[in-house]
């Protein structure tokens, strides 16, 4: 009996391109169900009752939800090409920094793109270096944050270079919040990860996802 993979995703988020980069690196057909979050359907509601929100994957009938969670479950459900590291000080770096990245970096991206305070969003910036000091090192002599191949930071990061990187152009904040001389290491790393396939085949169209994100700010900023 062949197994039932499904993706419910929104094109635009970058949480539902993780999923994306996994179950392709993993090999796993799925079947992509691409989801309105304006006008969120019965599917969505009932896979994802508490949080009503993508990613969801559904396996075999079964729904899991939050990214990283799915993350985990797909590298034990396929073993094969695995995203997490089999030493366990490893793994638990790896899920270290996954968590680093959702609950510190995420959280301040969003406070730059929707403050509207100068000087609290200069604050915000200013916190968002601090803390991607910490990645830049972990990234030292490394090709990817899990060594020589993509790994499950490096799926968690993509945030970094298709929102991070990209906000002058979403927020027009007239600021390089990554320069290239003060941050090498991310840079490298984000060419070599733009040059890999899988990332290729994943990550939206820069054009549109720009528009996309740039009209939620300022939907946010007008609602506040």
């Amino acid at each position: 009996m062949a197994e039932e993979v499904k993706l419910l995703g929104m094109w635009a988020s970058l949480f539902s391109r993780r999923i994306d980069m996994a179950l392709r690196i993993k090999g796993v057909p799925y079947e992509y169900l691409e989801q309105d979050l304006t006008n969120k359907s019965p599917l969505l509601l009932q896979m994802n009752p508490v949080h009503k929100k993508v990613p969801v994957l559904v396996h075999n009938g079964k729904s899991i939800a939050e990214s990283l969670v799915i993350l985990e479950y797909i590298d034990q459900t396929w073993s094969h090409n695995p995203i997490l590291p089999q030493d366990p000080y490893e793994r638990a770096m790896a899920r270290f920094w996954a968590r680093f990245i959702d609950e510190k970096i995420v959280p301040t991206g969003i406070e730059i793109a929707i403050e509207k305070d100068e000087e609290a969003r200069e604050a915000a910036i200013e916190k968002a270096r601090e803390l991607m000091k910490y990645l830049e090192k972990e990234l030292k002599g490394k090709d990817f944050f899990g060594g020589k191949t993509l790994g499950l930071v490096d799926i968690a990061a993509i945030l970094i270079p298709f929102w991070l990187m990209r906000f002058d152009a979403i927020v027009g904040i007239g600021v390089d919040i990554l320069a290239e001389d003060k941050f090498p290491e991310i840079h490298r790393w984000v060419k070599r990860l733009s040059e890999t396939d899988v990332v290729k085949e994943c990550i939206p169209p820069k054009d549109e996802h720009v528009a996309y994100l740039k009209a939620l700010v300022d939907r946010i900023k007008s609602a506040r």
